[in-house]
C-alpha cells in the first residue's frame, strides 16, 4: 500500500490534479469536515458496497480518514478486492486541517 502525507496531497490539489479522493468517514464527520473528496463510509467498503468504484479498479485512488486508521483498512480491503493504485493519506483530515 503505497502513502502519501497531507502536504504532497495538498500540493497536489492546488496543482489542478484530477484526483479520485475517496473519505471513508461518517457522513456526520464530513459534514463537521471536509476536502470536498468523495463519501464512502468504510463499512460500505468493508461489506464491499464498492460498485461506484468499479471503473478506477486501475486508476490512483486516494483515500482518507480522521487519522489515518481506517483509510489503512479501507486500502488493504480495496487491494484485496484487485483494486491496482490505493494511497493512503498519513494523518487523514487531522493533518491536512494543520497545513490551513
Amino acid at each position: 500500500m503505497t502513502q502519501i502525507t497531507a502536504a504532497d496531497l495538498k500540493g497536489r490539489v492546488e496543482a489542478g490534479e484530477k484526483l479520485n479522493i475517496i473519505d471513508v468517514r461518517e457522513p456526520a464527520e464530513y459534514a463537521e469536515s471536509n476536502m470536498g473528496a468523495k463519501l464512502i463510509p468504510l463499512g460500505q467498503i468493508m461489506s464491499m458496497q464498492i460498485d461506484e468504484l468499479e471503473d478506477l479498479r486501475n486508476e490512483e485512488i486516494i483515500i482518507h480518514c480522521r487519522s489515518g486508521a481506517r483509510s489503512m483498512q479501507a486500502c488493504a480491503m480495496l487491494e484485496q478486492a484487485g483494486f491496482t493504485n490505493v494511497v493512503n493519506v498519513t494523518g487523514g483530515i487531522l493533518a491536512w486541517q494543520q497545513l490551513s
